[in-house]
């Protein structure tokens, strides 16, 4: 099936890998009014109503996978994504039945960059956030200082990820590529233009590209300079709570009337914030799976002086301040298969082992950095290092150092919020504080209540409380909220996690010793920095022999 082909239809036999979830207040009475959440991420897409003054939901699931096809590139097909959006979005509004869809409403990955032809055709996959390929060119905005100044005038940090290094690499190795491309555009580009058939972008989305002015809201003329890309190929920019129109094709392919509103929408991230309910002052927001991030909202964009911290929009007045981590849940999955005994061990077994060792685990740490890190360092070719390893040191100590090292790293980045807006508190979702190892260590290094809230719909509730506030439903955004969740943001509230005082004293500890750690470090730099003289075994070594003695300075291939 072509998503939004005209006469088509969606085909439940078409969806084996689809999973769904329906929760209802009452089964034989539907609400009165239904917003859908379309929420196109990484992995897969969900597409979640929500009906208008009660807890019913309907949820439908697509997943799909991203593509390597070369080292550090990471890729999607966008017919693919677009054709698991069609197919999700087709088996909720099936789950719906006869209640009414007021809008569709999209969050979309941020970061992602994809070349269309002047039909709008791809023609490149979409070269999404995890890519890395444009690490050479971000380390040269880096070194240069061009990196402090572009982020101060675009919120984004300097990094392989953004749009801006992705087009300077394309610009550079691949300009046949950009002799065809009629437009450069986002995830969500190419999902409005599907259910729409318009091409623009919104607020969110662009600022989180490193090519947006945060001052004016429009495109940087610095920032495409450097991408070394024309303002005439991106797309126009509209507001986040811009209603556009369902075309007659995808509405007959998804089973909703032509002309349904749809909103445009935000990125992922700033409405995953307002999905956890994290957009009062003083309220981080905090998620942890295979990744993990902490964001603040602010009412008017800005950066931190050290440069550490993104800042993207969610709406015109309300913007998001944080960092997130490439390295989360998936360090305990990488203690499973390099640390894991020969036969298969489950990220539970894992976390059991950690929790058998000492907090703190007697001087070890990690440094988490399997993947190339972002917040807050934003260098992605620093590796991972284990410091202080001894021989009393065993498979628990280098688990649980793992874990404590992921959580030091996202209470670096609530500290570095913290000054620059007070954190009193953090709301926390995601999949790895199912386990409470992860909950009791974070607790412990973010140093602040700690509240682990449902997911509730994440992202995809936050595009659908957007909505409300769109289509002039609701007077701001949380009590557009309340209005699908059925409470106000402080109502019903999840306890804080306790504090353990050991594993608190442990944190702070750990994070003090860092310092040292790393600098010891320095001397065996200095025993490596030279090149070490080369003999032949079992040769003289005489003064006179040269020949032998000489470093070789020449760079190996």
């Amino acid at each position: 099936m072509v998503p939004g082909a005209p006469g088509t239809k969606w085909d439940p036999r078409a969806l084996p890998n689809v999973r769904t979830l329906g929760v209802t207040v009452d089964e034989h009475t539907p609400p009165a009014g239904v917003v859908i959440g379309l929420d196109v991420g990484t992995t897969g897409v969900k597409a979640v109503a929500f009906g208008i003054g009660s807890a019913w939901q309907r949820l439908a699931l697509r997943e799909y996978e991203l593509d390597e096809p070369e080292p550090g590139w990471q890729v999607q097909d966008v017919a693919e994504i677009l054709g698991a959006s069609a197919e999700a979005l087709a088996h909720c509004v099936e789950l719906i039945g006869r209640a009414p869809v007021l809008a569709v409403s999209v969050s979309t990955a941020m970061h992602g960059l994809v070349a269309l032809d002047a039909s709008c055709r791809p023609i490149t996959p979409l070269v999404t956030w995890a890519d890395s390929r444009a690490a050479h060119e971000a380390g040269e905005l880096r070194r240069s200082g061009d990196a402090t100044v572009l982020h101060r005038a675009t919120g984004a940090p300097v990094h392989p990820m953004t749009p801006l290094a992705k087009l300077t690499w394309f610009a550079r190795n691949d300009p046949a590529t950009c002799a065809r491309a009629r437009w450069w555009v986002g995830l969500k580009e190419c999902v409005l233009h599907w259910l729409t058939g318009e091409l623009v972008t919104e607020l969110s989305s662009a600022s989180g590209t490193g090519l947006l002015d945060m001052t004016t809201r429009t495109w940087s003329s610095l920032a495409t300079h450097v991408a070394e890309v024309s303002q005439d190929k991106l797309a126009p920019i509209v507001a986040t709570t811009t209603v556009l129109r369902l075309s007659a094709a995808t509405a007959a392919a998804v089973g909703l009337g032509t002309g349904t509103p749809v909103v445009a929408g935000a990125g992922d991230g700033p409405l995953g914030n307002l999905g956890t309910g994290a957009i009062a002052p003083g309220v981080a927001s905090l998620s942890l799976g295979t990744s993990g991030a902490v964001r603040s909202v602010v009412r008017t964009p800005r950066v931190d002086a050290a440069g550490r911290l993104f800042c993207y929009a969610l709406t015109a007045d309300c913007w998001v301040l944080g960092g997130a981590v490439s390295n989360g849940g998936i360090v305990v999955r990488w203690a499973a298969d390099a640390l894991g005994s020969d036969a298969p061990c489950s990220d539970g077994e894992m976390l059991a082992l950690a929790a058998s060792a000492p907090p703190g685990c007697q001087g070890l740490v990690m440094l988490p950095y399997l993947l190339a890190e972002r917040a807050p360092l934003w260098e992605p070719d620093i590796p991972g290092a284990y410091l202080g390893l001894r021989r009393h040191h065993g498979r628990p100590h280098l688990v649980r150092a793992a874990v404590e090292g992921v959580c030091l790293q996202l209470a670096s980045i609530v500290e570095l919020l913290a000054e620059t807006e007070p954190v009193d508190s953090v709301r926390a979702t995601g999949g790895a504080l199912r386990a409470p190892l992860w909950r009791d260590v974070l607790a412990a290094s973010i140093g602040r209540p700690l509240h682990v809230v449902e997911d509730a719909g994440g992202s995809a509730l936050g595009a659908a409380a957007l909505a409300l506030l769109a289509l002039d439903r609701a007077p701001d955004l949380a009590s557009a909220r309340a209005l699908l969740v059925g409470n106000e943001l402080d109502t019903h509230l999840p306890g804080a996690v306790a504090v353990d005082p050991v594993l608190r004293a442990a944190a702070v500890a750990t994070r003090s010793r860092l310092p040292a750690l790393v600098a010891a470090y320095a001397d065996v730099a200095s025993l490596f920095a030279g090149s070490p003289a080369v003999r032949q075994s079992g040769s003289p070594a005489s003064g006179n022999d040269t020949a032998l003695q000489q470093p070789d300075h020449r760079r190996s291939p």
